[in-house]
């Protein structure tokens, strides 16, 4: 294939591109690019292989003595819907604003500490299993003892398979060679795990369900177990209940009941399916209001087909996602690839060249999200799908100030444009709650949502003024929807996304103040999320007017609604309202320092290097800084990023590459990539707060776990390939010289478009643009600009007109 690269640049036209890009579309990633491998079992879940089909996720340890799988459903949470808002809360709305407006924030902040946070404790400060709040919580462990312990094993290898979605566990023990093999469906909705050996009558097991409490487990026919608990609401204690079942398939040997376990004796091959339902009746889910009736249906419809059906059709249904983007990046390295997870993380640590390894992760990502977020479903949480606890950090909910939309970021990029449907549904879902909240804060029309959310419908402030009383949480999630549209020009979806970015536009147009220096619209009160300023007399503080990420995220969500508003022929009053309000919004400004301001007054910053860089919104993922149109704005952001530092959380770590890929800068994006996938706490460094890094079953470390570092540089790969935030897209915008060669097929870019292309020596030899959707387009690589008329569809071999050779 190399070769044939190379004879592009020199063979006449578009013929031999055109014949080269279709094979470039059916090209497979390398082996080593799609598969994780282990030679010891996991001792804890960061080590685990996670496997899911959005809906049900299990974790597979891999253990000789016990096998423990965590077993998962995205929508059991305890806790349940409250009345979180104050109903007096916009009585103090004036007071808090005229502090605010004579620069008296720490006054201001006291008084949306007392008055203007939720009612009640919120989310209990991060701990809400008991509250009303809620938490997610683990569904169960299925536990596989075998009485051979772990004495006299070899040859001992765990892997998970990306290309297929199966975890399988290997071992030989007293001359037998065990075999497992496990992947959860999605078209029979059910957990399956097989156990086979080299020699008849060699399985030998007792399999058991347990979870940390609230539970109880009881026997069914000769072969099944059922557990059933009840989660507390916080309230009276009765909250979402919840159901799982089990059963063993035996060929030879024989299967009993003993208590509450199951017992296999001498056989040659089981199959254990699992399967699992809460009462779960809300925004998005499968609303079963029976949940030991539901894992019933789908126990006896899986139970009807062999392993064999079972398997193609959940590879069948996975791949249809999977395989719609191959990427292999080089020169590649299979000395080091070959080599079991954690040594291969250790050996990129420690400088191994491994180009590989991102393109690995990358489709690793794209796996978790295809395995926890799926059509009809709820949208991955802070941990995807996958829990151990009962109390999961920070709830494990929707954080709206960066978390769920970084789970998000490469849903479109990355060839995933459907899986992007729960997120909507939540969105949907938070229109009326919203309302109620927008109206008794803030007296204003619209809705609006602030810093976190639940299934429950949570939409007020949070518990603490510090980071709660963020109130631009609703605007960055319509960004999502414009987006989608920006991508698929689909008009039947924006005619049903417009009325809820219309919604959130109305409340922000409604809440907006005049700010007395300059006279722009400014929100107030408001965060920039997360982060603190010093005041003159040293003191911190929180609550501001106008922070920059406010102002950026109202002017996207303006411009979508004007354009939105024209495309559809609809609402002018409300365009004219929206373009008056836009052109008087504060400004992103450089200050005296030569960075971008983040807040209307240039404050001393608390912390110089927070994980969170809310005021470079614009740059990524919004598009209102770009190296081309922009250039002193992204020379500001440019300084910010340098005085941020690097070090950070995970998810930090993966949204400061995106943002180092949109300045053009490969080299710096692939050192954040790099710096990811360190070993947790292994660039800790005096002075910086967190230090994140990947698990070595490549979860993201903020530390602890969170699933929105894996989707961030999940994007931010896709960011370095191809751009097209500005209108034009862009091939090989900021490719590290560490991948100075590859291919990639199947990147969407906005307008409708999906690309292939193929580079050598860091120059593009090869590339085709396929318009799915119809329209003018222009093509940037390097400083050549290609435009081409769309319209008619089809494809495009574009490679040969824009290569430099």
């Amino acid at each position: 294939m190399l070769t044939k690269h190379r004879a592009l640049t020199t063979t006449t036209e578009l013929l031999v591109c055109a014949v080269f890009c279709c094979s470039v579309v059916t090209a497979s990633n390398n082996a080593a690019d799609l598969l994780l491998w282990f030679d010891s079992p996991a001792a804890q879940f960061t080590q685990s292989l996670p496997l899911g089909n959005g809906r049900l996720g299990a974790m597979v340890f891999g253990g000789v003595a016990e096998e423990r799988i965590i077993l998962n459903e995205s929508s059991l949470w305890s806790g349940s819907p409250q009345d979180a808002d104050r109903p007096d809360a916009a009585k103090y709305l004036p007071e808090i604003r005229r502090l605010l407006l004579e620069g008296k924030n720490a006054e201001a902040e006291k008084l949306v500490y007392e008055h203007f946070t939720c009612q009640g404790p919120g989310s209990a400060r991060a701990r809400g299993k008991d509250a009303q709040y809620g938490s997610y919580q683990t569904l169960a462990n299925l536990r596989i003892n075998f009485p051979a312990g772990e004495n006299g094993v070899s040859r001992y290898r765990r892997e998970l398979d990306l290309e297929n979605a199966i975890a399988r566990v290997q071992y030989e023990q007293n001359g037998v060679l065990y075999s497992r093999e496990t992947f959860v469906s999605a078209p029979d909705q059910v957990v399956v795990v097989r156990l086979s050996a080299s020699k008849p009558a060699s399985i030998n097991f007792d399999a058991s369900l347990d979870r940390p409490e609230r539970f109880s487990v009881s026997g069914e026919g000769g072969n099944s177990l059922l557990m059933t608990g009840q989660l507390n609401n916080g309230t009276d204690g009765k909250g979402m209940k919840h159901a799982a079942r089990l059963r063993a398939f035996n060929k030879g040997g024989e299967v009993s009941l003993d208590g509450n376990s199951l017992l296999v004796k001498n056989a040659n091959e089981v199959v254990l399916l699992v399967t699992a339902a809460t009462d779960y009746i809300g925004f998005a889910g499968r609303r079963t209001p029976d949940p030991v009736a539901a894992s019933a249906v789908d126990l006896s419809k899986s139970a009807t087909k062999t392993f064999a059906t079972l398997v193609a059709a959940h590879v069948k249904d996975y791949q249809h996602y999977f395989n719609r983007v191959s990427l292999q990046l080089g020169p590649a390295n299979s000395d080091v690839s070959s080599k079991p997870m954690p040594a291969r993380l250790q050996a990129f640590a420690q400088g191994t060249k491994d180009p590989g390894l991102a393109a690995l992760y990358f489709q690793y990502g794209r796996y978790l999200l295809i395995s926890s977020s799926r059509p009809g479903g709820l949208p991955a949480n802070l941990q995807g799908i996958w829990a151990e606890e009962v109390q999961t950090p920070w709830n494990a909910d929707w954080h709206l100030n960066v978390n769920v939309q970084m789970n998000y970021w490469p849903a479109e990029v990355a060839n995933l444009t459907e899986l992007h449907q729960p997120l909507f549904a939540l969105i949907d879902s938070l229109q009326v709650p919203g309302a109620r909240t927008a109206k008794l804060y803030y007296n204003a029309r619209g809705w609006v949502a602030h810093v976190i959310t639940n299934p429950w419908g949570f939409t007020a402030p949070g518990e603490g003024a510090s980071w709660g009383s963020t109130t631009s949480g609703s605007a960055w999630l319509c960004q999502h929807l414009w987006d989608h549209y920006l991508f698929t020009r689909d008009k039947a979806f924006l005619k049903w996304a417009y009325p809820i970015m219309k919604g959130s536009a109305r409340f922000y147009a409604d809440m907006l103040i005049e700010e007395p220096k300059h006279k722009w619209l400014v929100t107030a009160p408001a965060n920039s999320p997360e982060n603190g300023f010093r005041l003159p007399d040293g003191k911190v503080a929180h609550v501001v007017m106008g922070p920059a990420i406010d102002m950026q995220l109202l002017r996207y969500l303006f411009e979508a609604c004007i354009e939105s508003s024209r495309i559809l022929g609809v609402d002018a009053d409300f365009r004219q309202e929206l373009t008056e309000k836009k052109s008087r919004l504060a400004p992103t400004r450089v200050g005296s320092d030569g960075r971008v301001m983040e807040w209307l007054e240039e404050y001393e910053e608390a912390e110089p290097t927070h994980r969170h860089v809310s005021h470079l919104w614009g740059l990524y993922p919004g598009s209102e800084i770009t190296l081309r149109l922009t250039p002193q704005l992204s020379a500001a952001a440019r300084k910010t990023l340098e005085a941020r530092g690097d070090i950070s959380t995970g998810w930090s770590l993966a949204y400061k590459m995106n943002l180092w890929a949109r300045l053009g800068d490969g080299n710096r994006a692939h050192l954040l990539l790099s710096m990811l996938l360190s070993p947790v706490g292994s660039r800790a460094k005096e002075g910086v707060t967190f230090a994140g890094g990947s698990y070595e079953n490549l979860f993201d470390a903020h530390p602890p776990f969170q699933i929105d570092g894996n989707f961030g540089a999940t994007a931010g790969v896709g960011e370095v390939l191809i751009q097209s935030g500005d209108g034009v897209v862009q091939l090989l915008p900021a490719l590290p010289d560490a991948w100075s060669e590859g291919k990639v097929t199947g990147l969407r870019a906005r307008g409708g478009f999906e690309l292939d292309m193929a580079w050598k020596d860091g120059k593009l030899t090869a590339a085709m643009l396929r318009s799915k959707s119809g329209g003018a387009c222009r093509v940037r690589y390097g400083e050549k600009i290609l435009p081409l008329d769309t319209r008619s569809g089809g494809s495009y071999a574009i490679g040969k007109r824009l290569s430099d050779r």
